[in-house]
């Protein structure tokens, strides 16, 4: 069965680890995976991280761990799409491949202890405290290091990873199976359209369309692929992007809720008080007294 979304990473196959420098006016905004595991530092750009059934937000400085071939996007800021801005998206990553170290390498004893933490990551986590710090600093050296020390730097990261209380872990659920090739085209697709229509007054008939399926059979699928329903989704996507411009701009609460895609102001209220525990006044409030 193909894989769902697949993502090469530009590297041989006998390399264990890849260093990639990811630099432009705004990040890969389509929904992908591979089977490589995945260290990304946010130098530069902010925006979306939509990954298995999270949606939140990145900013310069945040460290995230993927693991194996988990649906992801790095999706930026509509301000990134527009033309003759001066905006830049920067991101060091780091892919690591198994694979590449073959099979005998874990019937060593030394590194048994890697091989049960290498199987027990799935999904996605955010790094911090001190251990986010470290990483920081070994990141940035691998543009400059080859051959046998960046094995070693390789795995001074790994062992600080797999030491460390700072993983933070942000999707619940995790894919029973993988995907067909069909059914990870339709969910490009519908996250595709829903990304660059969430501001707009989409409907579940919209999206249905667009997945060529009914309606019944798509929110079938969705919640299967998502954990949550459409409209659970959608709105979901809409607060982050209320929040970021509440937090960021000097719109109003009402002007806010307009652009992230909210028809009806006393509606956008009681789902941001659902998702952030607070109404949008108060979270404006606790982040100018921060």
């Amino acid at each position: 069965m193909s894989k769902v979304i697949p993502f090469k990473i530009p590297k041989s196959q006998k390399e264990f680890v890849r260093f990639q420098i990811d630099k432009g006016e705004r990040f890969y905004d389509k929904l992908h995976q591979h089977p490589e595991w995945q260290l990304t530092l946010i130098l530069e750009g902010k925006g979306q991280l939509m990954v298995g059934d999270y949606i939140g937000r990145f900013e310069p400085g945040d460290v995230f761990l993927l693991g194996p071939n988990i649906p992801h996007v790095f999706r930026s800021d509509e301000e990134y799409f527009k033309h003759n801005i001066d905006k830049l998206s920067l991101c060091n990553s780091l892919y690591f491949d198994f694979d590449a170290l073959g099979k005998g390498i874990w019937e060593v004893d030394e590194f048994l202890d890697l091989k049960h933490f290498v199987g027990s990551i799935k999904g996605c986590f955010a790094v911090k405290g001190s251990t986010k710090d470290l990483l920081i600093e070994k990141i940035k050296m691998f543009e400059h290091i080859s051959g046998l020390s960046k094995i070693l730097r390789s795995l001074e990261i790994l062992n600080a990873i797999h030491h460390s209380g700072d993983l933070v872990q942000l999707n619940r659920l995790t894919p029973i199976r993988d995907y067909s090739e069909a059914e990870g085209n339709r969910m490009r697709y519908v996250m595709q359209f829903i990304l660059t229509q969430s501001q707009k007054n989409i409907s579940l008939n919209d999206v249905s369309e667009v997945a060529n399926m009914s309606k019944e059979a798509f929110c079938r699928f969705f919640k299967e692929r998502t954990g949550k329903t459409f409209t659970e989704f959608l709105n979901e996507l809409r607060i982050n992007k209320a929040c970021h411009l509440l937090q960021e701009t000097d719109l109003s609460i009402s002007q806010a809720a307009y652009q992230a895609g909210f028809q009806n102001l006393s509606y956008f209220n009681r789902v941001f008080k659902k998702f952030r525990g607070e109404t949008p006044k108060e979270f404006r409030i606790r982040l100018r007294e921060i």
